[in-house]
């Protein structure tokens, strides 16, 4: 395996790291709230870094959420980019892909997901009645929690049985407010024989009892695509935090000296050095691996739980290292913590996904 980017992958990584160091600044960040960025986010649309990444793969797109996690930069780049352009490419229709990827990829539509599947999410009784053209159904339902949902067109949504449907919202869709533990605007879904259509080639109608997918699915393949994609994120998060850290301490004097230069201090940034290059290699493993079409859905989950597990770790040394500046909620290093510790339960904590990967690998899968 070589996780060496190409020329192509190289050039948006440093195009996207200038794009965020320059707009991503904390006082924007503070004045932009839970909401998004309009101005990075029509910058990072007009200079391609949307619409590249069908072409960059997922290791490309790992690659540019590292530079979003390392500045925290409030865009919904991470959840459009998994749940629009890659699991449209990847599982659209040629019509799906023609109408939808241009919009993705030009910034005018913005797709979130409700992922991992949702129990609550139902066609409509009747089912036969339900049914419209190209497999188009009305979904009823609830949601709790859908990241970015306040800056979304669409909605990825599983049901039950492991179908994906595009939702847009409008006709049908409710959408309250609710709080995460990131600044992230996020909201409570609930569909009311609202329209949708299925990723793909219309799903046949369900039988009164149906049973989930087989894997790998659409759905298997776009929820360890965004474990993915959130580990390559969570690198950059933690790789912010520790580098505020570091800055830090080199400067902050204890005694005459700076704390950098204490033992203590030493080992313990050392240890999250460790811990972000441990997420960072299983997520560039299970990317690389999905763009050479070979089986990673175990990689995924390797890289979900040390996105969880080693993830909180290093968020939390890097507002210990702080010292008391890292107690103060205004400071750039605690936008970090809570960018990590969302990352830490998103779409599975470090326990769950550490039991489905026990049951995959015990399964033979």
């Amino acid at each position: 395996m070589d996780f060496t980017p190409t020329e192509p992958q190289a050039e948006a990584r440093e195009l996207a790291a200038r794009i965020f160091a320059d707009l991503a600044t904390p006082e924007r960040l503070r004045a932009t709230g839970t909401g998004s960025d309009p101005e990075l986010w029509k910058a990072l649309t007009a200079a391609g870094l949307v619409a590249a990444v069908a072409e960059l793969g997922l290791l490309g797109l790992v690659l540019l959420l590292e530079e979003q996690g390392r500045t925290t930069a409030q865009v919904p780049y991470a959840a459009s980019c998994v749940y629009g352009q890659l699991a449209i490419a990847a599982h659209g229709t040629a019509e799906q892909r023609e109408r939808l990827l241009p919009g993705i990829g030009d910034g005018t539509l913005v797709v979130t997901g409700a992922l991992p599947a949702q129990p609550a999410v139902r066609p409509s009784a009747p089912a036969q009645a339900a049914v419209g053209p190209c497999g188009r159904r009305a979904l009823s339902g609830t949601v709790p929690v859908v990241p970015w949902l306040r800056d979304a067109t669409h909605v990825l949504v599983a049901d039950a049985e492991r179908r994906l449907w595009l939702v847009a919202l409008g006709q049908g869709t409710g959408v309250a407010e609710t709080e995460l533990t990131a600044p992230w605007s996020a909201g409570r879904l609930t569909l009311h024989d609202a329209p949708a259509e299925p990723l793909g080639p219309h799903h046949p109608q369900p039988d009164a009892v149906s049973t989930p997918a087989p894997d790998p699915s659409p759905y298997a393949d776009v929820l360890a695509t965004a474990r993915t994609a959130f580990a390559g994120l969570q690198a950059g998060v933690c790789a912010g935090s520790l580098d505020r850290a570091v800055a830090h301490t080199n400067t902050r004097e204890q005694f005459g000296r700076p704390l950098a230069t204490r033992q203590a201090v030493q080992l313990r940034a050392a240890d999250a050095h460790m811990d972000i290059e441990a997420i960072r290699v299983t997520a560039y493993e299970a990317a690389w691996r999905r763009d050479e079409g070979l089986p990673y859905a175990t990689h995924a989950l390797t890289a979900a739980w040390w996105a969880s597990e080693a993830g909180q770790r290093v968020v939390h040394t890097g507002q210990h290292l702080h010292g008391g500046a890292g107690a103060d909620v205004e400071h750039p290093v605690h936008r970090h913590f809570l960018w990590g510790r969302q990352l830490d339960a998103y779409l599975g904590s470090g326990g769950e996904v550490l039991q489905e990967l026990g049951e995959l690998i015990a399964s033979g899968s």
